[in-house]
């Protein structure tokens, strides 16, 4: 219906829901020739375990469709911050091609909204009887991403040896290196990075999330 509209330039996506059987959602699709050539990629949450696995399963099966986390609802504590931080870094390093969180501005009750129940928490709130903005932990978060990883860049390859210090890095177009770098622990941790044959040591706070760029 699109392309007979003339809106063959829309991408369209598949799934939009939890990582857990996101494979088993996309085979499907992508194995029918004639669905498959209209879908630009795979779209998924989080909601229902880790499964980081899956997103990579997708991208190996089929490397020439895009993947995208989509939705991103969490608490507002710092303690969410940081998983929300190590969720990114785990689809970016799984072949993510972007991360949307649910909701960029609210307003000061986390709304509005067309339906009862709980309210999502946001990256900005508005509180439109006073005239005031309020950055909550995802702004802060984000901006380590969203500031230092530029349209355009690729990601490198980034290991770690030790499970509660992870990072992802990227080279952006104008050549520099950007590595963003959490700690899961809740004490500070003394690391180093090794690029290009140096070596840069450095102290990552509790629970910190840091970028360096070269």
């Amino acid at each position: 219906t699109l392309h007979k509209n003339g809106l063959g330039d829309i991408n369209l996506m598949i799934w939009d829901h939890n990582r857990g059987i996101m494979y088993q959602r996309a085979e499907v699709a992508y194995e029918d020739p004639e669905a498959s050539k209209y879908i630009w990629g795979t779209a998924f949450h989080w909601y229902v375990g880790d499964h980081f696995d899956n997103v990579r399963m997708v991208h190996d099966a089929f490397p020439d469709k895009k993947i995208l986390y989509s939705e991103a609802g969490m608490g507002g504590s710092w303690r969410s911050a940081t998983n929300l931080a190590r969720n990114i870094i785990m689809d970016l390093n799984n072949w993510s091609n972007g991360w949307i969180f649910w909701n960029l501005i609210l307003d000061e009750t986390n709304g509005p909204r067309h339906a009862g129940g709980l309210y999502g928490t946001n990256i900005v709130n508005a509180d439109l009887s006073k005239g005031t903005v309020t950055y909550n932990p995802p702004h802060y978060i984000f901006g380590h991403f969203s500031r230092f990883i530029k349209h355009g860049a690729k990601r490198l390859p980034c290991t770690s040896n030790s499970d509660n210090l992870i990072a992802t890095a990227f080279i952006n177009p104008d050549g520099k290196i950007a590595v963003v770098i959490l700690n899961l622990k809740d004490v500070e941790q003394m690391a180093q990075i090794w690029i290009e044959r140096k070596v840069i040591k450095f102290t990552s706070p509790a629970n910190g999330l840091m970028t360096m760029v070269f």
